[in-house]
């Protein structure tokens, strides 16, 4: 084998000394490979270097790049190109392929790396480590130019072998150095006896150290001096409870606060949470409650049952003998309303009395026996009772958010007031169907509807229908029946509204009532009775409903019966007083007499009118006011003085007051009309209806008062009565008018009669009425004549005048008689 070796080089030798007799060019050569290439004859893949010249395997090109990294350690790519003068893309293709087949290699930010380059590094860093104690990563990164956590990581699996060392929040620390700081951290730990924050220990503990090791020292991070601290309390050597990790309470600390809880807790039977916050405690219920199992947990507090012990036993007292308790004056000062409220409901005495209606609570923490309670009820329902009897004004609600209350609960009192609503409801619907098929039986026909319209206060009337309106029919009558619905439930929310307890005047009651609280050292009595005129209040104005809705259903009987009886005597006096409006037509030429006529009129028919209405709108006024009106005498025989009637006008709601003060006005006027004006106004303002004299019923109504009259002719023995009776029958026979007419008219209308009456018709009338002027004289005369000298010639006059009499009767009378 040797032999054929050594033959085979010889003949190599021969031929490279042998000189060629051909020679090729490089460019030659260059083709002659890529043809060898493409024959496939070169069966393996050849690079190109950067110079052109030569050609270099891939494997020849791994091995020379790792025999590169053998020898360095640490080669950078772009050097490899320049040393084997191949592209860089071949050279960073072939490394990987390089690094990929050797572990002990790594391909970082275009370098390979061998192991044992950071090996080597690796001792290098010990050494100065050893000399300095503390060593940065940051600082070992910038000098051998890679990045901070590649150097953490090749040093990690070295520390302790070839790096004699501990790295904690990137630097490298000596055994020593550590020792020397686990020192200063149990030593300040140590020190510790209350709960403290470890960021504001470790802060400290840095600016020591930079202090002592001065500007050469490094920055050393809080991290690590927690770590150091976590092994401290793992081991044992520092006793006590990290929570969250920064926040550490010494075991020290822990046994003084159990104590302190524990001795106070025993003391006092009780332990504010306020106090478990001074000491520390951020959650004093799940603080107490595995420690004191049988302690009850309050708002602000937390107790020993024995409290609630002592407290029943005063609270048993209280209600035994029908007395009050302020459960607070019994707890300790540091004790609120809220935690009295909640110790109260847990007494077996309050749960028990509560049970069996014996004691209420009222605010949190005042209890009063039911006793109590009635007791001062009964005393202010008598005051209440006496006010809403004198019908006194001073109870009337001032808290307006407790008057929205009671309107809100106004549709409750509108359901139990059913009978007025009905009663408005009939009432209208009567009205209207009267009204629209034009009977003569609406006389009573709009009382029922003032019965709802006189509670609205007139803000929303509802006018009487006008003729042209009852030509409308059913549309128009039911949406007055649906606006009466509206203005009646109005009306009962308002009157639930009034005469409900105020605030002042049941603190003012309950102050006269119980002197006791001040008297007893309590510090703010106002505080207790504020809380029991609460609990009374609604109490109280339930009463007051209930006496108001009574009073409402008496009141409105009342006020329909009224309003039904005068409708009916006002159709009948209207009715009267057009039937006399109309003679005064005949007198309009003669100023003088049309003035007496109006005046004569106004004074007697309209006043009586006036007089009925104003009496018996007062008594309407005062009903609705839930004021009790006895029972008035026959409002047809009511006389009002002009002050009376000018005092009920101002009495009466605005508007109807306006139209009320408009009537007294007319009645002191001169004209009729003036006065017919202002009372259909003021009628129709308060919801009647005044009939218009059509000619039917003036027939009827002229037949009538002739018939009247006729009778009272016949029956009259008073010759000086018996003239203006005549002359007011002739007007009926002659000109088909009722009259009305004074005693000073009653000359001018006898003169009007000349050219109706034949001449001794006539001549009879006028020596009547001479005859009487004469007697009327004669007696004016002798009431001022001392020695009554004319007695004989009045008692001769009057034997004329009753001479003449029969032929005075005979002028109306027969002609009565033949047309009757």
């Amino acid at each position: 084998m040797d032999d054929e070796l050594l033959e085979l080089q010889r003949q190599f030798e021969f031929a490279q000394q042998a000189k060629s007799s051909i020679r090729l060019s490089e460019r030659n050569v260059v083709e002659l490979v890529q043809k060898l290439h493409e024959l496939r004859i070169i069966d393996f893949e050849l690079l190109h270097t950067v110079s052109g010249k030569e050609y270099i395997t891939p494997e020849q090109l791994r091995h020379e790049i790792a025999g590169e990294v053998k020898k360095l350690g640490r080669v950078s790519l772009i050097d490899l190109a320049d040393t084997t003068g191949v592209d860089l893309y071949h050279v960073e293709k072939q490394a990987q392929h390089v690094v990929s087949e050797d572990p002990g290699l790594m391909l970082i930010q275009g370098e390979i790396i061998s192991q044992s380059y950071w090996d080597s590094v690796a001792e290098e860093i010990n050494e100065r480590l050893q000399e300095c104690s503390q060593i940065a990563l940051a600082e070992l990164a910038a000098q051998l130019h890679v990045g901070s956590e590649l150097v953490a990581s090749v040093l990690e699996p070295r520390l302790g072998t070839l790096v004699k060392g501990r790295l904690e929040g990137g630097q490298l620390y000596t055994p020593a150095y550590i020792a020397r700081v686990s020192a200063m951290v149990r030593g300040a730990s140590r020190g510790i006896t209350v709960p403290t924050n470890l960021s504001v220990l470790w802060s400290s503990l840095q600016q020591l150290l930079q202090e002592m090791e001065g500007a050469t020292g490094l920055a050393v991070e809080g991290s690590f001096f927690q770590s150091l601290f976590n092994g401290l309390v793992k081991e044992g050597e520092v006793l006590g409870t990290l929570r969250a990790g920064i926040h550490w309470t010494p075991t020290v600390f822990a046994i003084a606060q159990k104590e302190c809880v524990d001795s106070f807790f025993s003391q006092n039977s009780f332990i504010s949470y306020d106090t478990l916050h001074k000491l520390g405690i951020s959650q004093p219920i799940q603080y107490l409650q595995p420690r004191f199992p049988e302690g009850i947990p309050l708002v602000t507090a937390f107790v020993h049952p024995s409290m609630i012990e002592m407290l029943d036993a005063a609270i048993e007292d209280a209600i035994e003998r029908g007395s009050w308790l302020d459960s607070l004056s019994l707890l300790p000062t540091s004790f609120g309303a809220q935690d009295a409220s909640k110790i109260l409901s847990l007494s077996p005495s309050v749960q028990s009395a509560l049970k069996a209606n014996k004691a209420l609570i009222v605010g949190d923490s005042y209890l009063f026996s039911s006793s109590f309670v009635k007791d001062v009820y009964d005393r202010i329902e008598k005051e209440l009772e006496t006010l809403s009897h004198s019908g006194s004004s001073t109870i009337i609600l001032s808290d307006e958010s407790h008057m929205v209350k009671e309107a809100k609960a106004g549709k409750d009192l509108s359901k139990s007031s059913e009978p007025v609503e009905t009663v408005t409801e009939s009432g209208n619907k009567k009205r209207g169907t009267e009204k629209g098929s034009k009977k003569k039986k609406g006389k009573s026909s709009g009382a029922r509807t003032v019965s709802a319209e006189g509670d609205s206060e007139n803000e929303d009337y509802i006018p009487t229908k006008s003729k042209k309106n009852q030509k409308k029919g059913k549309d128009t009558s039911s949406s007055q029946v649906a606006d009466l619905r509206k203005v009646a439930k109005k009306d009962s929310i308002k009157a639930q509204e009034e005469n409900v307890p105020s605030d002042e005047w049941l603190m003012q009651k309950l102050e006269a009532l119980l002197p006791d609280f001040e008297e007893q050292g309590v510090d703010d009595p106002q505080t207790i009775l504020k809380y029991l005129a609460d609990y009374l209040r609604p109490m109280l104005a339930n009463y007051l409903k209930e006496r108001r809705k009574a009073l409402f259903t008496e009141n409105v009987e009342k006020m329909k019966v009224l309003l039904d009886n005068l409708q009916r005597k006002l159709d009948e006096s209207f009715l009267n007083m057009q039937l006399y409006e109309k003679a005064l037509d005949l007198f309009e030429d003669d100023q003088s007499t049309s003035v007496t006529l109006h005046r004569h009129l106004l004074r007697t028919v309209a006043t009586s009118i006036a007089d009925m209405l104003f009496h018996n709108l007062d008594l309407h006024n005062k009903l609705k006011n839930w004021t009790q009106v006895e029972d008035s005498p026959n409002s047809e025989s009511i006389s009002l003085s002009p002050g009376e009637r000018t005092a009920i006008a101002k009495s009466l709601p605005e508007s109807q007051s306006k139209r009320a003060l408009a009537v007294v006005e007319a009645l002191e006027g001169k004209r009729v009309e003036t006065f017919m004006t202002a009372l259909r106004d003021l009628a129709e303002e308060s919801g009647l209806f005044l009939k218009k004299l059509d000619k039917k019923l003036e027939r009827t109504l002229l037949h009538s008062y002739r018939k009247d009259l006729t009778s009272q002719v016949s029956a009259e023995t008073d010759p000086v009565s018996l003239l203006p009776k005549v002359v007011s029958l002739l007007y009926i026979q002659v000109h088909s008018r009722a009259l009305q007419a004074p005693g000073r008219a009653i000359s001018v209308a006898v003169t009007r009669l000349k050219n109706k009456l034949d001449d001794s018709a006539y001549k009879i009338l006028t020596d009547f009425q001479t005859a009487t002027v004469t007697l009327l004289a004669l007696i004016s005369a002798a009431a001022g004549d001392e020695a009554d000298c004319s007695s004989d010639r009045i008692l001769s006059k009057k034997e004329l005048l009753e001479g003449q009499v029969p032929a005075l009767k005979a002028l109306v009378l027969g002609s009565s008689g033949s047309q009757a």
